[in-house]
């Protein structure tokens, strides 16, 4: 997943994009810091950069594309990113398609967070008065009057990239105005829309964040289903305990029939034997009376 968000200053971009990065596991890349990383690494994009900053001079498109054209080769950008800070101009714009088509990517979304400007205002207004009441110091970056030429400036210079990315339907346009988690939930809209989120993987990378946001007794809870298949191998078991124990009778039966039969043969011959006795020794004393 490769976005762009575009929006005046204080639109919010900063905040979606950190949401972003922490919902789909992509990187923010901040052209800002990924100027100062190559400038520390000593890569050759950022010794030339260095010398430009060194003399005053604002640096380059040129130098600004090789240093992002290095950072997306790096594995933790494989996934995806999310361009802050860049392109702030149209030539920039076409320099970074240039570079995506050369590295065979593709961008697949540009995010427009349109606000109310006047709104913005107000609220810088009172944010400062309200620190200035409690005796807080205010940065001087952040006053109406800064702010005023930091949207004069985002009208002149980054505006029309929404002609630019509109031409080539890859603008959506999102009230940026709306609460925070509202804005959060329409990106993700456009996003499915866009066919740039994979709705079974972002439910599976849902689960496994609500999973790890779980408290221990949760997880506790959940593991007590691992009993049930016990029980069904259980209740499985039964026919099989009836089954024996239904031999287990019959054998039971068996024996006592085979008793039982066992004693009326018994009784059975010990009358014949009683019977033939008494009929000689009736025999034997007739015959002695005959004698006599």
């Amino acid at each position: 997943m490769r976005i762009i968000l575009l929006g005046p200053p204080g639109s919010g971009k900063g905040t979606q994009a950190q949401l972003l990065v922490q919902r789909y596991g992509i990187v923010q890349l901040s052209t800002g810091e990924m100027l100062r990383a190559a400038v520390a690494a000593g890569t050759p994009v950022g010794l030339k950069a260095k010398e430009i900053m060194a003399s005053g001079g604002l640096v380059p498109d040129d130098v600004v594309v090789g240093i992002i054209s290095d950072r997306i080769d790096q594995p933790d950008a494989k996934r995806g990113f999310i361009l802050d800070g860049f392109p702030r101009t149209v030539p920039q714009a076409e320099a970074l398609d240039d570079l995506l088509r050369h590295k065979h990517l593709k961008l697949d979304a540009v995010i427009e967070l349109r606000v109310n400007e006047s709104a913005l205002l107000s609220r810088v207004e009172t944010r400062v008065a309200q620190m200035r009441e409690r005796g807080e110091e205010v940065r001087l970056d952040d006053t109406p009057e800064v702010l005023t030429k930091r949207l004069a400036s985002y009208r002149s210079q980054t505006e029309p990239l929404i002609h630019y990315y509109s031409e080539r339907r890859k603008l959506s346009t999102i009230d940026g105005m709306m609460a925070i988690d509202e804005v959060t939930r329409a990106i993700h809209r456009q996003l499915l829309a866009l066919g740039a989120v994979e709705p079974k993987t972002h439910a599976k990378t849902h689960a496994r964040s609500a999973a790890k946001a779980a408290p221990a007794k949760t997880g506790a809870k959940t593991a007590k289903p691992a009993k049930k298949p016990a029980k069904a191998a259980k209740k499985a078991t039964k026919p099989a305990k009836s089954a024996k124990k239904a031999v287990k009778g019959s054998k039971k039966a068996a024996k006592k029939t085979v008793k039982k039969s066992a004693k009326k043969t018994a009784k059975t011959s010990v009358k014949k034997a009683l019977k033939k006795g008494a009929k000689k020794a009736a025999k034997k004393v007739t015959k002695k009376r005959a004698k006599r």
